[in-house]
């Protein structure tokens, strides 16, 4: 059977996840999605995308499953639950996380599935909505090459910049390694444009020069303009990141290492969202600067 033939089951359909089924089928490949509630799958399901009631019954019904979920526990129900994927996956089938979760359960996904005779790729995402939209996300994977290699079509009908990382957990290694460098990014982010604002530049013209340059960036590029015209809306949730962050934080502990920039922008977004900004998006950090 032609992989884009072969159904594939999507759990997940939020800011990144209902773009990214959307070009799955574009792309030709069949969907049926799953989604806790059924009412933020609709535009999904008028597009063409078909309903499963249940993480089992998607299970059963699909050769590919890709997962985008909230949180670690999240990932763990959905996977290791007695109503999850790996009771109910079809042996030989293909599991795909793309939740940005911990390497150890990453690894753990890979063993349990590997005694019943099924395929699991970590593949975590980078690039927030505007790459979800444009099916331009960088993808980062762990688990075996063969594997990797069979769903890559399927992979790149979401993203342009796909690299098998190494073996189980090394996608979700490489992601945190991506969210540490865009952590103290973001910082220094809102401190140009609001050191502009104070110098009396145009922070918008100050962009046109800045981005150019050495420190060019997608924070820079992308969400500076949203800081710039108010615009929180969310391409990455707040609440989110700090997800993120701190299994990043934790992560690098155990590899017995500090990471102070990580740490004063956790503690930094902590602030943002004691003050209500838990679902905005991430570019809302300036608020704390320019106060």
């Amino acid at each position: 059977m032609d992989i884009k033939e072969k159904r594939i089951g999507f759990i997940g359909t939020g800011v990144m996840g209902s773009s990214m089924v959307e070009n799955l089928m574009q792309d030709g490949f069949p969907v049926t999605v799953y989604t806790r509630t059924k009412e933020k799958a609709l535009p999904l399901l008028e597009q063409g995308a078909e309903w499963a009631d249940s993480v089992k019954d998607l299970a059963s019904s699909s050769h590919i499953i890709i997962t985008i979920v909230g949180y670690p526990q999240d990932v763990e129900e959905v996977y290791l639950g007695k109503d999850g994927l790996l009771a109910h996956a079809n042996p030989g089938s293909y599991l795909i996380d793309m939740t940005t979760s911990k390497p150890a359960l990453a690894k753990e996904i890979y063993d349990r599935a590997k005694e019943k005779g099924i395929h699991a790729l970590d593949a975590p995402v980078s690039g927030g909505d505007i790459g979800a939209k444009n099916g331009a996300l960088a993808i980062m994977a762990g688990g075996d090459e063969e594997a990797f290699t069979t769903v890559l079509p399927v992979l790149e009908a979401m993203g342009e910049n796909i690299i098998l990382q190494g073996e189980a957990g090394a996608g979700q290694h490489t992601k945190l390694s991506n969210q540490i460098a865009i952590a103290s990014n973001l910082i220094g982010v809102c401190e140009a444009i609001v050191y502009a604002k104070k110098a009396g530049l145009d922070p918008s013209r100050v962009l046109d020069t800045i981005t150019t340059g050495a420190a060019g960036s997608f924070s820079l590029s992308k969400l500076a303009p949203r800081m710039i015209a108010g615009d929180d809306a969310p391409g990455f949730y707040v609440k989110h990141f700090i997800k993120d962050m701190t299994l990043a934080l934790e992560s690098a502990k155990e590899l017995g290492m500090e990471t102070p920039g990580l740490a004063l922008s956790l503690k930094l977004y902590k602030e943002l969202a004691e003050k209500g900004e838990n679902d905005s998006g991430t570019q809302a950090l300036i608020k704390l600067f320019e106060q």
